[in-house]
C-alpha cells in the first residue's frame, strides 16, 4: 500500500502594511521570496519600487527596505496613508510560477481587502498581471473607467528589476500621478 501523499505546506505569505488612514494602496502581484525572508515587501535590491516611491516624493528617501524595514519606516510609511499588499498572497521564486487561474482568483480575495481597508485609489503594479487578473486584455496603464471594492483603480507600471520598459523616471511619475488622485501630499525630493 502506498503511503498517503503529504498535503502541500502552507503557503509562505507576506502581511500586509496598511493602517486605518490609507489612501493610496500598492497592490503587487505577489511577494518575492526575499521579501518574505526579510519581512519587507519590495525589498530586493534590483526590485525599484522603493526608489521610485522615495523620487516621487510619496516615501521621504531614508526608508530602506532591506534586509528588512524599520518599525520607525512602517509607521512613515503608514503615517503617510500608503499601503501595501499583493493580488496572489502567497510567494513565489518568479511570477512564471503563477498560473492565469490563480491570477483570476486571486481578484476576489483582494476585493475583499480593498472594502475592508478602504482607500481612495488601488495601484495595480503590473499592466500584464492586471490584464489577466481583471480579464481585461487591453487595458492600459493610469486611471481604469470601473472602481474596484469602492475604490478608484489604477494601473501603474510593475518595477521588478525583471521588466526594463519603464525608467525609473517613469515609474516615479505614474506613481505620484496616483499618490496625488489618492491625495497624498508629496514630499519635496532634493534635487527635484
Amino acid at each position: 500500500m502506498a503511503p498517503a501523499p503529504m498535503s502541500d505546506p502552507d503557503p509562505i505569505e507576506l502581511d500586509d502594511l496598511v493602517g486605518p488612514g490609507t489612501r493610496l494602496l500598492f497592490v503587487g502581484i505577489n511577494p518575492s521570496m526575499r521579501s518574505v525572508a526579510d519581512g519587507a515587501p519590495f525589498s530586493s535590491p534590483s526590485n525599484r519600487f522603493w526608489p521610485a516611491l522615495q523620487r516621487a516624493g510619496i516615501v521621504a528617501p531614508s526608508i530602506r527596505p532591506s534586509p528588512e524595514l524599520s518599525p520607525a519606516d512602517r509607521r512613515e510609511v503608514i503615517d503617510r496613508g500608503i499601503g501595501i499588499t499583493s493580488l496572489v498572497r502567497r510567494a513565489t521564486p518568479s511570477i512564471a510560477d503563477l498560473s492565469r487561474d490563480e491570477l483570476r482568483d486571486a481578484r476576489e480575495g483582494l476585493a475583499e481587502r480593498v472594502e475592508g481597508i478602504a482607500p481612495v485609489v488601488v495601484a495595480i503594479l503590473g499592466v500584464t498581471g492586471f490584464r489577466i487578473a481583471f480579464r481585461q486584455p487591453t487595458a492600459g496603464l493610469g486611471p481604469q473607467p470601473s472602481p474596484f471594492g469602492g475604490s478608484r483603480l489604477w494601473v501603474v507600471p510593475n518595477p521588478s528589476g525583471r521588466n526594463r520598459s519603464a525608467s525609473l523616471d517613469a515609474l516615479s511619475e505614474a506613481y505620484a500621478a496616483a499618490a496625488v488622485a489618492a491625495g497624498v501630499e508629496l514630499l519635496r525630493v532634493a534635487g527635484a
